[in-house]
């Protein structure tokens, strides 16, 4: 029997469930990927790159790791600010330590601090889970942002306790500090996120992707199929670390420039997790969404309204945005569980439609 989508002919059911995308996927990825790549840095203005653009992308990873946990796996964490500080102090030891190392391997390396701190507070999840496991992790939150202020190693016993990105070049072109271009930082952003994204469509799309997943629709079943879900749930909490940390490192050294402890509070944790919920849980491409939603919400209640002549203060822009988000929350959690990453997708079956006469 013959299966049809698009004009695309499938032989099998099998070829017709394939995780790999359809042609037109391929092809919309590949001109995202160039457009990213060859257009945008050199016609958006300094202003969408370093305001919107980075912010937008390092978000999308902190969320891509939330997913990879409260997604794929069905574990709730509160604590991804925090995983995000341990990055971003790892990162700033490092690269005070070794000074003489290209950027890129500090922030890299940080992830897998912040993986190993992730997988010790990730040992309740073997015993407890749902709201409980919500309230360990938040408890985890907490004390990271204890640690941030009290451990003055951290930030090398600054007086003002921030940790400042000192300057680093790469091929001799400033990467970090205050001689950075935003083009160069946007370089370097948008390529550790397109290799992270690509290394987590190929974890859910694999052998790891599936036994999260079981984990995650009824653990039980999954064990008594030879998982094991306690070595599934530690490993999903260090993925989803590692990319937090990541991010977190990014964050300061090619955003920021500087940060202290509260830069990676609860609140921080809050706004990832509003991410992964409007973005959509399980999906990669719903963090991408929710991070672009959440981020440019403010700066298109801030903007808009001067096109038409509507002043509006700061303040009102930050109250609309709150109870905008949350009405968006409650919406997607009755209507729609799977957030914007639903609506992208029903949207591309539509345009899939071919017009056939049958």
């Amino acid at each position: 029997m013959l299966y049809r989508e698009a004009g695309q002919y499938k032989t099998s059911y099998v070829a017709d469930q394939a995780v790999f995308p359809l042609r037109q996927d391929r092809i919309g990825i590949a001109a995202i990927l160039l457009i990213a790549f060859l257009i945008i840095p050199f016609a958006a203005s300094d202003f969408w790159l370093n305001s919107i653009l980075i912010p937008t992308l390092i978000f999308s990873l902190a969320a891509i790791g939330l997913n990879l946990l409260t997604g794929y796996t069905g574990l709730l964490s509160l604590g991804t600010g925090g995983f995000m500080g341990v990055g971003a102090y790892s990162c700033y030891k490092l690269a005070t330590i070794f000074p003489e190392l290209p950027i890129v391997i500090p922030i890299l390396s940080s992830g897998i601090f912040a993986a190993a701190i992730g997988a010790v507070f990730g040992l309740p999840s073997l015993r407890i889970k749902g709201f409980y496991l919500a309230v360990a992790t938040l408890a985890a939150q907490f004390f990271l942002s204890w640690a941030f202020i009290r451990i003055p190693w951290l930030y090398n016993y600054n007086v003002s306790g921030a940790i400042e990105v000192p300057t680093r070049t790469m091929f001799g072109i400033p990467v970090t500090g205050p001689n950075s271009t935003p083009t160069t930082r946007y370089f370097v952003v948008l390529g550790i996120v397109v290799l992270m994204t690509w290394i987590a469509s190929n974890l859910v799309h694999g052998r790891i992707g599936r036994m999260w997943m079981a984990v995650r629709d009824m653990d039980i079943a999954a064990e008594l199929i030879g998982i094991k879900p306690y070595q599934t749930k530690l490993l999903a909490f260090a993925v989803s670390s590692f990319y937090c940390g990541v991010a977190g490192a990014m964050m300061v050294f090619l955003w920021l420039g500087a940060a202290e402890a509260d830069s990676f509070n609860i609140n921080q944790s809050f706004i990832i997790l509003f991410m992964v919920i409007i973005g959509g849980l399980g999906s990669l491409i719903g963090s991408f969404l929710g991070a672009a939603f959440i981020w440019g919400l403010p700066i298109i209640l801030k903007f808009a309204p001067d096109w038409f002549g509507i002043p509006i203060q700061a303040a009102t822009v930050e109250h609309l945005t709150f109870m905008i988000v949350g009405a968006l929350i409650i919406l997607f959690l009755i209507v729609e569980p799977h957030g914007l990453a639903r609506l992208w997708q029903i949207g591309k079956q539509k345009l899939r439609v071919w017009p056939f006469p049958y």
